[in-house]
């Protein structure tokens, strides 16, 4: 995202990503450790060694242990001068649970007490993230992203105002999430109180977006999942087997095609990205996106 955090959602193979793009990543939300979701957690640490700013992880019950275990699996009696600190959050459907590891100290484990939760696991400014607690055969999280409102800007009335473009734009809208218009702004050398121009702002409903992989076929995860993904404007869900395997799905904790769509519509979401496909449809996901449909709905990419 823009702004002051960038959010990775699950840690796979991630070398596409450059180690630019990996270092503005301040928030990775990771759904479980199966090797797929969480593979891409070393090349992430070795690129994030000499970062300033902090790196979060979020995921289920285990968590912590997990990052521990692969931080463990190093030798680091050459780092004590290294600015990293990782934070690890763990959500278990009641509780959060906090860790920090600091390059400093070695990467030595400091624990916090718990706190009672209801699914939020971040709030800023510009967003909320909510997890649910899911069935993968182990605890599996998914998550939901949902802006407040959004913020646009009225071009025509900023060209009347014979106002440019520029960085002052940013803190204009972010003076407006926080409902704090006072003050003033520099805009080409000239000062602007903040009220004169808060008629080129125009606000609108904010965007909210579901990711959701790895599931069982099930009355709870598919009620839990519904009400997370409740009409949100885009729902990446998993639809890894197809209908005539339902029996391999449920074996493997895995959603259907059929499954995706019938939760999709029943969440009331405006468009469907199904993904996570199984490998055994190598060159069929046409297939898959079909049944997808017929279950959900056009609005399937």
């Amino acid at each position: 995202m823009r702004q002051s955090r960038s959010l990775l959602f699950d840690l796979g193979d991630i070398h596409t990503l450059s180690p630019v793009v990996l270092n503005h990543v301040t928030d990775v939300f990771i759904t479980h450790t199966h090797i797929d979701h969480f593979m891409g957690f070393d090349p992430l640490l070795r690129t994030s060694l000499r970062r300033t700013a902090p790196l979060t992880l979020y995921g289920p019950a285990g968590i912590i242990r997990n990052v521990e275990g692969r931080l463990r699996g190093y030798s680091w009696n050459l780092i004590e001068g290294y600015p990293l600190v990782i934070t690890v959050i763990e959500y278990d459907g009641r509780f959060l649970r906090k860790a920090v590891f600091r390059a400093e100290s070695r990467f030595m484990k400091q624990t916090s007490r718990r706190t009672v939760s209801s699914g939020v696991l971040l709030e800023d400014p510009l967003f909320t993230v909510r997890a649910a607690v899911l069935d993968h055969g182990i605890p599996c999280l998914a998550f939901s992203l949902e802006e407040p409102f959004r913020i646009n800007i009225d071009k025509d009335r900023l060209l009347k105002k014979k106002l440019s473009l520029g960085p002052w734009l940013t803190e204009l809208k972010r003076k407006v999430r926080q409902g704090t218009p006072e003050g003033s702004l520099v805009i080409g050398g000239k000062r602007y109180p903040v009220r004169t121009l808060l008629d080129i702002v125009r606000t609108g409903r904010g965007q909210k977006i579901c990711f959701a992989t790895d599931l069982g076929i099930s009355r709870t995860n598919a009620e839990r999942l519904i009400a997370l993904a409740n009409h949100a404007d885009i729902f990446y869900c998993e639809a890894y087997f197809m209908e005539k395997n339902r029996d391999l799905a449920t074996e493997r904790f895995h959603l259907t095609t059929r499954e995706c769509g019938r939760i999709a519509r029943l969440a009331g979401v405006r468009n469907l990205y199904p993904m996570h496909f199984s490998p055994r449809y190598h060159g069929h996901e046409k297939d898959l996106i079909r049944e997808v449909r017929e279950e959900f709905g056009n609005n399937v990419s």
